[in-house]
């Protein structure tokens, strides 16, 4: 295992006086190599892209979309799945986030479960794994074995599979049907992946779980529709989004927001069509949840 060849565990010479710095100094240095995170992100756009649309594709059908990684990258895919059902109203099951040496490893580490191909396999059967779904590895390092096990069994199955990395030629990547390498070079610290490597995959994953978000209708104009009044706070947003997709008044949106059973989708488009909840309900369905496609319908185009 040559670590030395890899991007992510290379000395930065740009930081390698870092322990001299003055507090300000390092702050400012680490703030200036965290500014090279999105311009390697964006070289992947059209992974991105064509990872998101296969993922839209079988979730469509059915399927459920799932992290797996080791470390730092195992935590920031469950941070990702578990942020899905309060801002889209999603299910639990639909995006999910598995890491090697299960939920304590959350915390803490469990020494030696990355290496397991086999535990990556156990946990992914586990999930009753099936073509329609789609499973995305991460390793910043793009050479974990639990996340090439979990790949491999994914792959043997027919499900849908990327992989996202920070180096070049990746292991897990040669995995993958579609492969995302973000190459933001050293770290400031060496081999500090928690940082560039980091960010770069937190914002990855933000861009394909809300960009899939997008695509199944979650969205209307740039509001979360489908968020869950499940709370004071979460009621009077619901109210805020129905007035700023309809022009009403917060009175009227108190009103729709009781008439749609604490729908967003439904209060809006109740208002915009002036149909009752039977009716929009059936709009809804025919367009697979999409507002914006509801709409085009009712007006002819």
């Amino acid at each position: 295992m040559e670590l030395k060849k890899l991007e992510t565990e290379q000395i930065n010479q740009n930081t390698i006086d870092i322990d001299t710095l003055s507090t300000i100094d390092i702050v400012n240095l680490i703030n200036s190599e965290d500014e090279k995170v999105p311009a390697q992100i964006k070289k992947c756009n059209i992974e991105i892209q064509t990872l998101i649309d296969g993922i839209v594709e079988r979730i469509k059908i059915g399927g459920r979309l799932i992290y797996i990684g080791a470390g730092t990258s195992g935590r920031l895919g469950i941070l990702d799945a578990s942020e899905c059902p309060p801002t889209y109203g999603v299910s639990y099951e639909l995006v999910q986030g598995i890491m090697a040496g299960g939920k304590d490893a959350i915390i803490k580490a469990k020494e030696g479960a990355e290496d397991s191909k086999d535990l990556a396999v156990q946990d992914l059967k586990e999930l009753d794994l099936t073509e329609k779904d789609t499973v995305i590895g991460l390793a910043a390092s793009g050479r974990t074995p639990y996340v090439i096990g979990g790949l491999d069994y994914a792959n043997e199955i027919g499900a849908f599979t990327g992989a996202i990395s920070c180096v070049s030629n990746s292991i897990i990547g040669k995995h993958a049907k579609v492969n995302i390498e973000a190459i933001v070079g050293p770290e400031v610290v060496t081999g500090s992946t928690r940082m560039k490597a980091g960010t770069a995959q937190k914002m990855i994953l933000n861009i394909i779980s809300t960009t899939v978000m997008i695509k199944l209708g979650k969205v209307y104009k740039n509001l979360m529709v489908d968020v869950q009044a499940t709370n004071e706070k979460l009621v009077e947003r619901a109210k805020r989004i129905i007035m700023e997709s309809t022009s009403c008044d917060m009175e009227r949106a108190c009103v729709l927001i009781k008439l749609s059973n604490q729908s967003v989708k439904h209060a809006i488009l109740m208002e915009l069509t002036g149909k009752g909840y039977d009716e929009v309900s059936v709009m809804l369905e025919r367009n697979e949840g999409n507002i914006s496609k509801a709409i085009r319908e009712e007006i002819g185009q």
